[in-house]
């Protein structure tokens, strides 16, 4: 049953958890393409009517329901480059679910509804990242644009949470 108490744990896990596990896989987007010698880095957070920027961050209405990265020229392109970006996002939503599971096994912090719902909502975001489909808008996941830059001499879609380099 649904009750009062599992109300709250849904406003936590909705526009708390989610929001930081898509900043999460931004961040990973963007350290790899940095790594590669990305100096332009824009991140959008969400969707809808812009509420306000900071430097290359925009926060939007519905700031819990997507994010996206938009970056540069890379100074260093190739098929390994632009696979790594694509990848860094759920390589860094993995690597939150094994520090968050370390932290839990050495007793820093305590198993809760909070950790459970990271660690969901982190593997939610993999599978979804790197199951290689097409968005209704035409864009494509993560594990679609690393298939098709291993596929095809060059892509023409863009990932639906990092737009870059295939542009």
């Amino acid at each position: 049953m649904f009750g009062i108490e599992d109300f709250f744990h849904f406003i936590q896990a909705f526009f708390v958890v989610f929001p930081v596990v898509t900043i999460l896989h931004l961040i990973g987007h963007l350290t790899f393409a940095y790594f590669f010698g990305c100096k332009k880095m824009n991140v959008v957070l969400g969707v809808g009517k812009k509420l306000f920027s900071v430097r290359n961050i925009e926060v939007r209405m519905f700031y819990f329901w997507h994010g996206s990265c938009s970056l540069g020229p890379l100074k260093y392109t190739n098929k390994y480059s632009q696979c790594l970006i694509l990848i860094g996002g759920s390589l860094f939503n993995l690597l939150g679910i094994l520090v968050v599971n370390i932290l839990i096994h050495e007793s820093i912090i305590a198993p809760s509804m909070l950790t459970y719902q990271f660690i969901y909502f982190s593997i939610y975001y993999v599978f979804f990242a790197l199951l290689p489909m097409d968005f209704p808008d035409g864009t494509a996941s993560d594990g679609k644009m690393i298939y098709s830059t291993w596929k095809e001499k060059e892509c023409k879609q863009t990932s639906q949470d990092c737009q870059s380099f295939t542009n």
